[in-house]
């Protein structure tokens, strides 16, 4: 066991001294910034138009969607979606919040929900995607396996490392974003009503199992989520960094998956066996909104499945080719 710690001390120690984690907390600094002033820009322009008269505004609202309830060209099914948004808005007025207004977990959680397909994969795979080859490339792994500790152990330390690593920038990418938002927006919003359940299938959306919780349970599920997501990421990117001896092919080759992901996740609608692909299951904190799924069929449960049975297979193949084949030649 104490040998155990001391290989995934000495493999943080070697990640931390690359100073990767450092250029990811870098980019977020200066990137996070951006965007809050964007979102600052959009709320002051919607601030002058409805700012004077979002309480009637709001009204407005609530009293079209109920008099909706009453027609009966309306599906069944989009009544109870109604009725859960004039549970909202009918909140925002009863407590007096302005919905235009943006608040610093409304921000954070829109930022992670816009970050975790492309944005967040590709910090993971920053410190992911070489944590073997580079190793093969300056010599280091030939010292490494000379000592008397086995291979399995090696990996394991590896991928150790990975989560902690992975659940770091996880957290201080909620973290900041919430602090630098906060900063412009306020630091509150944590106890608003968020609706959650939604599920689309084809133009139906089941509401049988809507419910409210607050923002803050929304950020918790959705920061949950999107660990998993980067973590199925980062087992990936290490067993192409076994199975590849270039670190820069490593890291190309799964940055073109990324983005293909990204972009097969908004074309291939009609290519049904795309649902299978890892990279076009990566948004799995989409089903907490209940927005539709890039490919009809798609659900929460059957993301995980596809995302947890590609970890599991990555994890076999790194663990059996690391262990078998002749890295020191």
């Amino acid at each position: 066991m104490a040998n155990m710690l001391a290989l995934i001390q000495n493999e943080t120690l070697k990640v931390w001294k690359k100073k990767r984690f450092a250029v990811v907390v870098l980019i977020l600094l200066i990137l996070i910034p951006v965007f809050v002033y964007a979102q600052m820009k959009i709320s002051e322009n919607t601030s002058d138009k409805f700012n004077t008269d979002w309480r009637a505004e709001l009204q407005s609202r609530i009293t079209d969607n109920t008099n909706a309830l009453s027609s009966e060209r309306i599906p069944e099914e989009w009544k109870k979606w109604r009725r859960a948004l004039v549970q909202q808005l009918q909140y925002y007025l009863d407590h007096d919040i302005n919905p235009q207004t943006p608040n610093a977990v409304t921000f954070t959680r829109t930022f992670m929900d816009n970050a975790v397909t492309l944005f967040i994969p590709l910090m993971v795979l920053a410190i992911a995607s070489d944590i073997v080859s580079s190793e093969r490339s300056t010599g280091t792994i030939k010292m490494l396996l000379t000592r008397p500790v086995r291979r399995w152990r090696i990996l394991f330390s590896k991928l150790a490392t990975l989560t902690l690593y992975v659940s770091l920038i996880t957290v201080v990418t909620v973290v900041l974003s919430y602090l630098i938002s906060g900063l412009v927006f306020g630091y509150r919003g944590w106890a608003e009503p968020v609706f959650v359940g939604f599920q689309v299938r084809g133009a139906d959306v089941d509401t049988t199992g809507v419910h409210a919780i607050t923002q803050g349970t929304y950020l918790l599920m959705q920061a949950g989520l999107i660990w998993f997501s980067a973590m199925i990421v980062s087992i990936i990117a290490l067993m192409v960094s076994v199975l590849v001896r270039s670190t820069a092919a490593s890291f190309v080759t799964m940055m073109a998956t990324i983005i293909a992901g990204t972009i097969l996740s908004n074309m291939a609608s009609s290519w049904q066996s795309a649902k299978y692909l890892f990279n076009v299951n990566l948004e799995i904190s989409s089903y907490l909104r209940g927005t539709p799924p890039p490919i009809e069929g798609m659900t929460l449960g059957f993301s995980l499945a596809v995302l947890g049975i590609w970890g599991i297979a990555a994890l076999i193949v790194s663990f059996t080719v690391f262990t078998k084949q002749d890295i020191l030649n």
